[in-house]
């Protein structure tokens, strides 16, 4: 199993005819997942080829649903336009909305979080790099990737990542991968202050898949949502968890790469949320380099 995506799910490419969505969806397909439509206002009737493959491109969300049966989508609009484009995805009743776009701004993001309240739709990001579920075909290809995450380095298998940078989530799926094991979802949730899907709803969904037998989470400085969320791991979940924390050296006050990693409080610092880790049973990587190798201390796969 996996969570959020399987192998089969519809994906509609938003901002397809962009040079950065036209890339990861020639990226994305070459991976074998379904992108079934693209949206560009203005260009319904066109398609998007590539690989022998012919994408109808639609006017609205709405009609790409409509016309292919389209699940989930990814966002590759430009920052004033993207919260738009979330809230188009959530209002066609989408079971998931991965926004790649960085740099929304917090007040569109504040609006999109109240108009999503009591709806269906599931948002990852935004500023993230998207979730991959592997496939079972060569080199675990013909899974699902949403996003920008390269699909070459993942492989099928029972380790799920959760992370809010995208370089750190890669570097977790690579070291998995090389020591011959791999991974049933890796999710980058991003590092924006408000975002969509969080840690502790990416650890309950782990918690629940019975094919993922261990997790690695990743957090960085600033919010407390790490904190939350190793907690409850510590209260509900029997697997073992891997953590590790980036930020220790980051000045108090400034903000370091994401726009939500910046230390505001006592618990925002890495040393506080690396105690956090440690009083709660998961085993702490002291490195980036170190990730896979602190999971195996705790873990013992059964294949």
């Amino acid at each position: 199993m996996a969570i959020f995506v399987k192998e089969d799910t519809r994906i509609v490419i938003q901002g397809i005819t962009g040079s950065f969505g036209a890339r990861h969806t020639q990226l994305s397909i070459d991976y074998g997942s379904q992108v079934v439509a693209g949206v560009t206002p203005g260009k319904g009737g066109q398609f998007f080829e590539h690989a022998g493959k012919k994408v109808p491109i639609f006017d609205t969300v709405a009609d790409a649903v409509k016309q292919t049966g389209a699940q989930a989508a990814a966002v590759f609009v430009p920052p004033p336009f993207a919260a738009d484009a979330i809230l188009e995805g959530v209002d066609a009743d989408l079971d998931l909305v991965v926004a790649i776009t960085e740099g929304i701004p917090v007040r569109d993001m504040v609006r999109v979080k109240r108009a999503m309240g009591g709806r269906r739709t599931r948002l990852i990001g935004p500023n993230c790099p998207g979730v991959v579920t592997p496939g079972t075909g060569p080199k675990s290809t013909g899974g699902c990737r949403i996003g920008i995450a390269p699909g070459y380095i993942h492989r099928k298998g029972s380790v799920g990542i959760v992370s809010r940078s995208g370089t750190l989530t890669y570097e977790a799926v690579w070291q998995i991968t090389s020591r011959g094991y791999g991974q049933s979802t890796c999710v980058g949730i991003g590092g924006d202050p408000v975002n969509g899907t969080s840690h502790l709803d990416v650890i309950k969904a782990f918690n629940d898949d019975p094919e993922t037998e261990a997790i690695i989470m990743i957090g960085e400085i600033g919010g407390t949502a790490e904190v939350e969320a190793a907690r409850w791991i510590k209260a509900n979940v029997k697997k073992p968890v891997a953590g590790f924390i980036a930020g220790a050296t980051a000045p108090t006050g400034r903000r370091m790469g994401h726009a939500g990693a910046i230390v505001g409080g006592a618990e925002d610092t890495a040393a506080a949320k690396i105690k956090v880790f440690q009083e709660c049973g998961i085993s702490v990587a002291a490195t980036p380099s170190d990730m896979a190798d602190a999971l195996l201390r705790v873990w013992k796969p059964s294949k």
